[in-house]
């Protein structure tokens, strides 16, 4: 039996701007946004090339308490560009050494960028290096 994780809810304080933040500036598909009850808003969106979405939620969880949320790209330039391009404050490319985390490349799968989201969320961005054909 296959047990797939398919949605990760993320807290926030304001629905909207979340919203914003990972459809416009992050660029995640927006999948649904719909009032399921007065009190009750559903937004799920999912990262291009994802079979994993989010949740935006403003509860339980206080807003900012995800760290961690890892993306795996294949070309960590690339999405360091469209990023800052789009108005995410994201880091320098940089590695781990010994549990340090240092300024420029490290070797394969020791690459990273990182960003929050308005409330704190954080994100780890991974390069996968390139498979020889």
């Amino acid at each position: 039996m296959d047990w797939i994780l398919e949605v990760v809810p993320v807290p926030v304080s304001n629905l909207d701007r979340a919203k914003d933040f990972y459809s416009t500036q992050v660029g995640f598909t927006l999948d649904l946004d719909i009032q399921i009850s007065p009190d009750t808003r559903i937004i799920q969106l999912t990262p291009p090339g994802s079979t994993c979405s989010i949740h935006l939620s403003t509860g339980p969880m206080p807003p900012g308490s995800v760290s961690g949320l890892q993306l795996v790209v294949p070309d960590l330039d690339t999405a360091q560009t469209e990023l800052s391009n789009r108005g995410v404050p994201v880091t320098e490319i940089m590695h781990f050494d010994q549990g340090t985390r240092l300024p420029g490349r490290g070797d394969p799968w020791n690459n990273f960028i990182f960003f929050d989201d308005p409330d704190g969320n954080s994100w780890v961005i991974q390069e996968r290096p390139a498979t020889p054909d």
